[in-house]
């Protein structure tokens, strides 16, 4: 085995179920074009909350992508997580085979924010309409923030290290940093990622309690990030899951390396504190960098929080000056949520899959919806832009304070 210190952890695989794809590819290229999938909010029992738009997963039958002892047992979150899994796993060509005789070797770590609120809220109404008898065996475990983790781990045969990351929205990418953790101590490859299920009536009624929650009705205004309009982010469901080894392992079965997670940090600087957030991410945008040892001058481009609400991105944009310097202006900045809207948890991982495919295809996707920049930034809007790209740094902020960042090359020999 080879010391901590040369393990580097690669991503293999990607899997995503979004609001604009539910397929990787069906991802990618929707988030290259542009395309905004924010619509009036149909989910059951939805439709008369103050809540106007959001990111529906749409077109998505679990039932075909996951076996029906799996589905009774778990909520839309983990069903989302499980398929993402395998997309995953068929990507970076990782079967049983592989870890059949080792399966310590071989972990999972999910971010969760909220939940498995649909089926609780189910449950609930069950227990209060019809009697306890009437509450299903699974309601114990279908609401655990744990679920994915545990689901995926038990489907997969994976009995290395395994957890889940209950640390706000930017938990993330700290999942990702929890897996990268794990590689470097030892572990083969972690199926890492998240993906979240808010759109249920409880779970909304929750998030209207956030000041930063957009009602507006207009699915091309409810969600714009950087401009005198911003007015709020707008929420969605959805996740990706990735597979990240250690780079040796991977050669040795010949996966094919599709970047480098090389480096990240994280900090807190409290709720809805946003002047504070300027400090923290720029903190945690400089931990990233250095774990990468990575200069800020090789940062080709950005996927930015984009929180949506004025002070928050005022922060974020002097967070990136305080680092990059006069640069920040200049260095193409991505924003492809805003055609999506916030995953949560799953939100980081969406951006972290596309900054992936960005450095694969030399394409800055754009932030859909969004004109009229207000900020000291180089957004791209409208169409996606070529670029040489080989370094990426991806942010992410939550409403409790969290703040992070990750930097991905686009492979290893981009490392010192």
């Amino acid at each position: 085995m080879s010391s901590s210190r040369e393990r580097r952890c690669v991503v293999t695989g990607i899997g995503v179920i979004a609001p604009n794809g539910v397929s990787t590819e069906a991802f990618w290229k929707a988030t290259k074009e542009g395309i905004s999938v924010l619509d009036v909010v149909t989910r059951e029992g939805c439709q008369n909350l103050p809540l106007n738009v959001a990111g529906e997963v749409r077109d998505f039958d679990p039932g075909a992508l996951i076996e029906e002892r799996y589905l009774v047992q778990t909520d839309r979150f983990t069903h989302f997580a499980m398929a993402a899994a395998n997309l995953a796993l068929d990507d970076a060509g990782l079967g049983r085979a592989d870890y059949q005789d080792s399966p310590f070797a071989v972990g999972v770590v999910t971010a969760a924010g909220s939940g498995g609120g649909e089926f609780g809220q189910r449950e609930l109404q069950r227990l209060w309409a019809q009697g306890s008898r009437y509450v299903g065996p699974y309601q114990s475990i279908a609401w655990f923030y744990a679920a994915s983790t545990g689901q995926i781990s038990i489907r997969g045969g994976f009995k290395g290290p395994c957890g889940v990351v209950a640390s706000d929205e930017a938990g993330g990418l700290d999942a990702l940093a929890h897996a990268g953790r794990s590689i470097r101590r030892g572990t083969d490859a972690v199926v890492v990622g998240a993906a979240e299920a808010p759109l249920a009536p409880y779970s909304v009624v929750c998030q209207l309690g956030y000041d930063s929650l957009s009602t507006v009705a207009d699915p091309t205004r409810a969600y714009r990030p950087f401009t005198a309009g911003a007015c709020g982010f707008v929420p969605a469901e959805g996740g990706a899951m990735l597979v990240v080894e250690e780079a040796e392992a991977a050669r040795a079965r010949g996966a094919t390396i599709r970047a480098v997670a090389a480096g990240h940090a994280a900090t807190f600087t409290g709720p809805s504190r946003w002047e504070e957030s300027r400090d923290g991410l720029a903190h945690a945008i400089r931990g990233a960098l250095e774990e990468a040892q990575c200069a800020p001058e090789e940062i080709d481009v950005v996927f930015a929080d984009a929180f949506g609400v004025p002070a928050a991105d005022h922060a974020e944009a002097l967070a990136l000056a305080d680092v990059l310097g006069r640069r920040a202006s200049r260095v193409p900045v991505s924003a492809p949520k805003t055609g999506t809207g916030r995953a949560y948890c799953g939100a980081p991982v969406l951006d972290t899959a596309a900054a992936v495919l960005a450095l694969e295809h030399g394409l800055v996707p754009p932030a859909p919806n969004v004109v009229d920049v207000c900020h000291d930034l180089d957004l791209v809007t409208g169409w996606a832009r070529p670029a040489e790209l080989r370094t990426a740094l991806v942010l992410s902020r939550g409403l409790m304070g969290s703040n992070a960042a990750l930097v991905l090359r686009k492979t290893p020999e981009n490392l010192r």
